[in-house]
């Protein structure tokens, strides 16, 4: 994956995006759009710490035209953790109905609790996730939701939200800033890491897809990764598309999911990172071609990617060694 610098990146026309290289397990991007006298904060971190560094760098840029208004674009930890630091009676917090019915303290807690866990399951998320502390979080969820589309006025400009959720996960939206012909995807898209799809069908984030190759735009901003172009959302689309037909036609012959996941060929993206994610998109495949299949708790599937994660690992240092 091409690499590419941590902190701030200038978009133009007043549109900023902070990124994590490389992108991995909760190292997410978040936004920036600069109105007349506002500006909007797209997502914030998953710790603390990373959501202060980002606020401060961002401290410049906001300098007579503050934050009033702060969009998460799902309900997923590394995308909103940080809001009690931007929250305040004069920023609105806004998300996706079904996003905000996600965004609790319970749900904060859960995630927070996978840093705390012996055995596997702990390592795996201590490993791809290291260096974020989960610790001190206040749940602090959105105090504006919408269903649909939603379009905001940023310091006199046009920003349009729109609700591409279930995808990702229940509530999935897209921040589009026509003037500038900038979006900022959330986790519809990983670049250079395969994409993930808690909640599906795997078709609503192809459909998510075309949807982004649809637009006037020049600079994409996926959750994960670098910034990208339409090139970058079409390797996400023929990643999911794949992952669907193949596992589908598994579920066709009466493979179980571990067969499924085990069968599946990925050689044609072997430039993406974070292959363990095969485990839960295969899982999700197959609870929508069967409705009666009880539905996997998030733990459940973290559990089968780290099973994935330290078997390769294991092959890896055994051909090494």
């Amino acid at each position: 994956m091409k690499t590419y610098p941590n902190g701030p990146h200038d978009l133009g026309h007043d549109c900023h995006a902070w990124l994590i290289p490389e992108g991995q397990w909760g190292r997410s991007n978040v936004g920036l759009v600069r109105g007349d006298d506002a500006s909007l904060l797209i997502d914030t971190h998953l710790d603390l710490a990373h959501t202060r560094e980002m606020l401060e760098a961002f401290s410049a840029l906001t300098a007579g035209r503050p934050i009033r208004t702060l969009v998460n674009t799902h309900s997923d930890g590394d995308h909103w953790f940080g809001n009690q630091l931007v929250a305040g009676p004069d920023v609105e917090i806004v998300a996706s109905a079904a996003a905000a019915a996600a965004m609790t303290p319970a749900a904060a807690e859960e995630l927070a609790k996978l840093w705390r866990l012996d055995g596997p399951l702990g390592d795996f998320v201590r490993t791809v996730a290291g260096g974020f502390d989960p610790s001190g979080i206040t749940a602090t969820g959105p105090t504006r939701t919408f269903t649909g589309s939603l379009p905001l006025d940023v310091g006199g400009r046009e920003v349009r939200l729109v609700e591409v959720g279930p995808a990702h996960t229940p509530g999935d939206v897209i921040v589009h800033v026509p003037d500038a012909r900038v979006v900022y995807t959330g986790d519809i898209l990983f670049v250079g890491a395969a994409p993930l799809v808690w909640e599906g069908p795997l078709s609503r984030s192809v459909a998510a897809c075309d949807l982004l190759l649809d637009l006037d735009v020049t600079a994409i901003v996926p959750g994960h990764g670098p910034v990208t172009d339409k090139t970058g959302v079409e390797r996400v689309r023929d990643y999911l598309a794949y992952v669907d037909t193949e596992a589908t036609q598994r579920f066709a012959d009466g493979l179980d999911v571990e067969e499924a996941i085990a069968s599946i060929d990925l050689s044609p993206f072997s430039d993406m990172a974070e292959h363990e994610r095969i485990a839960a998109n295969v899982v999700t495949v197959y609870e929508h071609l069967d409705p009666d299949r009880p539905r996997a708790t998030r733990v459940e599937q973290f559990s089968h990617m780290a099973h994935l994660f330290h078997a390769a690992s294991a092959a890896t240092t055994g051909a090494h060694s």
